[in-house]
């Protein structure tokens, strides 16, 4: 049995095509697995890590202690606590950080960022206020146009991917030929990504599917049934789909890796952050409560009330996020919750 994280038969130790070069922002749990899947594929790529014993650690052990201790990195994936020398010549630079302190951060790093550079979001979550999501807020910082602004979205859960487990995702950016070079710089035997031109869309089903895995962890905490579960997702898809059509989005794109694959995974798996975090609710804790238990970000929560406000701007009914978010802000009892949601009146599917 091969060694989870390292390369073996199917993944087989790739050089480094030193003309292509990522810097990823930052060194979290998501972060370090999308800079092992750019290097897996031979991209060069620099970790821009907060902390410098995180950065010293990968550079001379090839490990995250504070994610990912037991995962050996690729050898020629480096890191350093300087984001100039960190950006300096990249290509990509992939930003993975809390959607809440994207504009802040951004704002800081914006210098350094080259004139032809592609920035690539892996943020799913919308910024509280603006009601902006992460392409967005990108542009207006660095003022870079929106064809140098990609999107990678899936079913994407960080420790399978650092396991080398298969997994796939969708690239959506408005100009192609961008989407066509980062899916080729984080193409591997074990990750396939796709090329879309839906940025909208992709970024919707992200950030959405957070709230609606925060209701089925609810659901699972209060010992409902899969079918409630089930009845969740189903309806998550549909109030997502509708804030998409209202926002210019591709229905499409909603049954696919970035929609309904990512809806799945996060609401499924117990890898998910969002749906461990509803599901300390639905056994009875406070949001601080499982907040303190889940130790991570979980967009879901710092979205909810931004993805509704959104929703009312547009004039689109999402009663599942409208529940979670009063839920979030104890406007409601988890009784109460199920029961809005239950007692909503009967009409067509479609």
């Amino acid at each position: 049995m091969t060694r989870p994280g390292r390369p073996d038969e199917r993944t087989p130790p790739v050089t480094p095509h030193r003309s292509t070069r990522a810097a990823v922002f930052s060194a979290g749990s998501w972060g370090t697995a999308v800079a092992k899947i750019l290097a897996d594929a031979g991209t060069s790529v620099t970790v821009h890590a907060r902390r410098d014993e995180i950065a010293d650690a990968i550079n001379t052990t090839h490990r995250n202690p504070g994610y990912f201790p037991d995962i050996e990195l690729p050898i020629h994936l480096t890191a350093t606590t300087d984001p100039a020398a960190a950006l300096d010549g990249a290509d990509f630079l992939v930003l993975s950080l809390p959607a809440q302190s994207l504009r802040a951060n951004l704002a800081e790093w914006a210098p350094h960022i080259g004139p032809d550079t592609v920035i690539v979001s892996l943020m799913k979550g919308i910024e509280q206020g603006s009601h902006l999501r992460a392409s967005q807020i990108i542009t207006e910082v660095t003022g870079v146009d929106a064809g140098r602004v990609a999107v990678l979205s899936g079913p994407n859960l960080a420790r399978e991917i650092m396991d080398g487990q298969p997994a796939a995702a969708t690239v959506a950016c408005v100009d192609e030929g961008a989407a066509h070079r980062f899916q080729k710089a984080c193409h591997t035997g074990y990750f396939r990504p796709y090329t879309s031109t839906d940025v909208t869309g992709c970024e919707l089903g992200g950030a959405v599917k957070n709230v609606i895995a925060l209701a089925v962890g609810i659901a699972s905490g209060m010992g409902l049934g899969h079918n409630a579960q089930a009845m969740l997702i189903t309806r998550g898809l549909a109030e997502t789909t509708r804030l998409g059509i209202a926002m210019g989005a591709d229905p499409l794109t909603f049954s696919g890796l970035a929609g309904m694959g990512d809806l799945v995974a996060t609401c499924s798996s117990p890898l998910s952050r969002n749906r461990t975090f509803g599901t300390h609710l639905g056994t009875g804790l406070s949001v601080q409560e499982a907040t303190a238990a889940t130790r991570q970000t979980t967009e879901g929560v710092k979205s909810a009330e931004a993805i509704l406000a959104l929703a009312r701007a547009h004039d689109v009914e999402m009663p599942i996020t409208q529940v979670v978010s009063a839920l979030l802000n104890e406007k409601v009892t988890l009784g109460e919750a199920a029961a809005a949601l239950m007692q909503r009146p009967p009409k067509s599917e479609r």
